[in-house]
């Protein structure tokens, strides 16, 4: 599995990038969000990727943020949701938007993204809510800026908490209650589980 590349862009046609990585030249589709936050130059870049592999291709998706790889993940757990339509949803909206749409049950938001119509999007918001929490891709109302990422000592600490028996959306809940940038995984489980005891 290939799970990131750094290399150099040597060719941007959307949806297709060719990075160069120590001499070969890697095919990788990407969202529109990712092409917005390349640089402009010849400067190295750094691209998550997920490989599809299916009986007639092989397909490298590639993404600026982890973040904007674990909703494509998710997003193709969904029935009838495939690499293109999870492309073109991140395409079409960042990750909080789409999140918000979700747990807001905002349809027609999700209707307006090219390929979802009405049933794809109910079930978009049926199937994503309760994976959305557990990654803790849902903003919170009124979170401040300093708002847990996907991936470092928040999740770390969810998933202990989890392994403990609390359920992922309360285990989530606990962790962004108590979340302060530079807490360790530890400190965050202790402090979550000395919130549940006040």
């Amino acid at each position: 599995m290939i799970g990131l590349l750094r290399g150099r862009v040597i060719q941007r046609q959307p949806p297709f990038l060719l990075l160069e990585v120590n001499g070969v030249g890697y095919e990788v589709e990407a969202p529109m969000s990712t092409f917005y936050d390349l640089p402009a130059g010849d400067e190295p870049v750094t691209l998550y990727t997920h490989l599809m592999v299916r009986d007639d291709a092989h397909t490298l998706f590639g993404f600026v943020r982890e973040r904007d790889r674990a909703l494509f993940r998710m997003l193709l757990k969904v029935s009838g949701v495939g690499g293109k339509m999870a492309l073109a949803i991140l395409s079409g909206m960042t990750a909080d938007e789409f999140s918000l749409a979700v747990q807001g049950g905002d349809v027609a938001a999700l209707t307006r993204l090219p390929g979802v119509g009405k049933k794809t999007a109910e079930r978009l918001i049926v199937e994503m809510r309760d994976r959305l929490e557990k990654l803790e891709m849902a903003p919170a109302s009124g979170a401040p800026a300093t708002t847990p990422a996907a991936g470092g000592a928040d999740a770390d600490a969810v998933d202990a908490l989890v392994a403990l028996g609390y359920k992922p959306a309360e285990a989530s809940r606990m962790v962004r209650a108590v979340f302060q940038p530079g807490l360790g995984t530890e400190a965050l489980i202790r402090a979550a589980l000395q919130g549940m005891a006040k």
